[in-house]
């Protein structure tokens, strides 16, 4: 019997009072104790496992699901989930698992660009010393991706920033020593990025570096947002999986341009604590996986309480995300974990585009589930006003106050990416407190209105539940006659990641969009990398539009 998804705990009343004191605290400074939510057990605290601890839900009988035949023969295909089956096993060793990676690391990362940084004599030494240690669950000797806004002890951490081209942080992110001292996992390098999280993956000057993985020969497609580097390098196989931050689409927008499974967690679900910051209220770290399993398996390891950051406290349990992220079928017949009605927003399928197309089949595939009911839900009060540029806007002034010493020092720093702080600094105070008044009203309007319908609802952008620091996840549901793939974006309740990989993993255990992958790109020599095309480079005033 499977117990109730964690959205069913969530008072919501004290949701929307946490996001209040949220939004207090970044005009005024991070504070100890935001309110807790309560959950439905009654307990408001996490039960987190401590930062570099042994994390027991990664060794569940779920999170390991043997290989498909086509993925053993090569490795790079393997999903967290089949690796840790083989590695568990005694079939396939992190060591070789690593190697794999880093031959196509040597061969296709000139092309794809992915990395700023390969640190392959300290993933084989790392990769040798897991075989020598007990096993500690889906992601021991697992390879994956570092965003390079996340603090890594003693190794280079820029943001892609003239700002932080030279630090060195003396300590890991809690969310990078989860994954790898907690998990077992193996970190291959540090991925390209917009400069600070702003856009997509481009020099601190606006020169264009990571390609989509999908039309490597072609630079102009766009690869996503800010964790484009991370998104290239797992969907053409040079890591397993590996972590982004959302602020403005940053893991959703990136995993729907490149077939990936990206999951943007609660605000407050992982830690913040060590990652260059963006917005106080609305960063979010999350995995970008090639399925929801692996998804789930990633959010397990870097999820919970941590004492360095009040976002993180004072949360509901996590849940059994690895469980929710497998399929549950009663007498051989597939259906949702849990019963759930799925919300359709207004003109969501209207048209005939290949996204409409796909996303009209990717609502009747889900219909067909037994305990999928799909329904349409009306758009909120004023949606439009309160989910636009001007009130949006107020994510600028958190952006902007922690860096007003370099501001006033030196605008270079900033490269390409300086209007944005500008246009913080320059956004007046009332400006500010009515937009914070103005995304309460839209989250209780959320709330009440288009959930009262549903329990999770399909997005057409990320921006409205990133303002309101609500769970997405973004996955795939097609491809268009030129072979792009075609994603789309599921919404949920506060701390409802659970039933959202429940409804994911259904849908694709009943679809192969997610086990499809990109033509390797042709071979590039070494001498090549850092030379963008002609004349793709970004602006100031394009960076500033385009940014999150």
């Amino acid at each position: 019997m499977s117990t109730a998804p964690a959205d069913h705990g969530v008072d919501r009343r004290a949701f929307l009072a946490r996001t209040a004191a949220l939004a207090t605290a970044s005009a005024v400074g991070g504070v100890v104790g935001l309110p807790a939510v309560a959950s439905a057990a009654g307990s408001t605290r996490t039960s987190a496992v401590p930062a570099g601890r042994y994390n027991p839900a990664l060794a569940v009988p779920n999170a390991y699901v043997k290989p498909r035949p086509e993925a053993v023969a090569d490795p790079t295909e393997l999903t967290i989930a089949e690796a840790a089956w083989l590695i568990r096993a005694g079939k396939l060793t992190p060591e070789k698992l690593v190697e794999a990676y880093l031959a196509r690391i040597s061969r296709y990362e000139p092309t794809y660009q992915a990395f700023n940084l390969v640190l392959a004599e300290q993933a084989v030494k790392a990769a040798r010393a897991m075989a020598r240690k007990p096993h500690r669950g889906a992601l021991h000797g697992i390879p994956l991706a570092i965003k390079d806004n996340y603090y890594t002890a003693g190794v280079p951490t820029t943001a892609s920033s003239y700002l932080f081209a030279d630090f060195r942080p003396p300590y890991d992110a809690t969310a990078v020593t989860r994954l790898v001292t907690g998990g077992g996992a193996i970190a291959l390098g540090k991925t390209q990025m917009g400069p600070l999280a702003t856009t997509r993956a481009t020099t601190p000057s606006g020169v264009v570096t990571t390609v989509n993985a999908w039309t490597p020969t072609n630079p102009a497609t766009d690869p996503g947002g800010s964790s484009t580097g991370t998104a290239t390098a797992v969907a053409g196989r040079l890591a397993t999986s590996g972590t982004g931050t959302q602020t403005g689409g940053s893991i959703t927008a990136p995993s729907n341009a490149q077939n990936l499974t990206g999951l943007k967690p609660t605000m407050g679900r992982v830690s913040l604590h060590g990652i260059i910051p963006l917005s106080y209220t609305r960063d979010h770290p999350g995995p970008l996986a090639r399925d929801a399993k692996d998804a789930a398996i990633m959010l397990t390891a870097m999820a919970g309480e941590d004492p360095a950051d009040p976002r993180s406290q004072g949360l509901p349990e996590v849940p059994k995300l690895i469980d929710a992220a497998t399929p549950t079928y009663q007498a051989g017949k597939l259906k949702l974990r849990w019963k759930t009605r799925i919300g359709v927003l207004p003109g969501f399928t209207a048209g005939t585009s290949e996204t409409a197309l796909a996303r009209q089949a990717y609502l009747a595939k889900l219909a067909a589930i037994p305990g999928a009911t799909v329904v349409d839900v009306p758009l909120p009060d004023e949606w439009d006003l309160l989910t636009g540029s001007a009130f949006n806007n107020v994510r600028l002034p958190e952006r902007t106050e922690p860096f007003l010493p370099y501001l006033r020092t030196d605008l270079r720093g900033f490269g390409v990416s300086v209007t944005g702080w500008l246009q913080g600094a320059l956004l007046g105070g009332g400006e500010f407190i009515t937009g914070q008044r103005a995304k309460l009203l839209l989250m209780e309007r959320v709330l009440d209105q288009l959930f009262a319908g549903c329990d999770v609802v399909v997005q057409t952008g990320p921006v409205p539940f990133d303002i309101l620091g609500l769970p997405e996840i973004g996955f795939p549901i097609g491809f268009t006659a030129a072979g792009l793939p075609i994603g789309t974006i599921l919404g949920g309740l506060p701390y409802g990641e659970d039933r959202l990989l429940s409804v994911v993993a259904a849908y694709q255990a009943v679809t192969d969009w997610h086990l499809r992958r990109p033509a390797d790109p042709p071979a590039t020599p070494a001498t090549a990398r850092g030379v963008a095309p002609a004349g793709l480079r970004l602006t100031a005033e394009e960076v500033a539009r385009l940014s999150q």
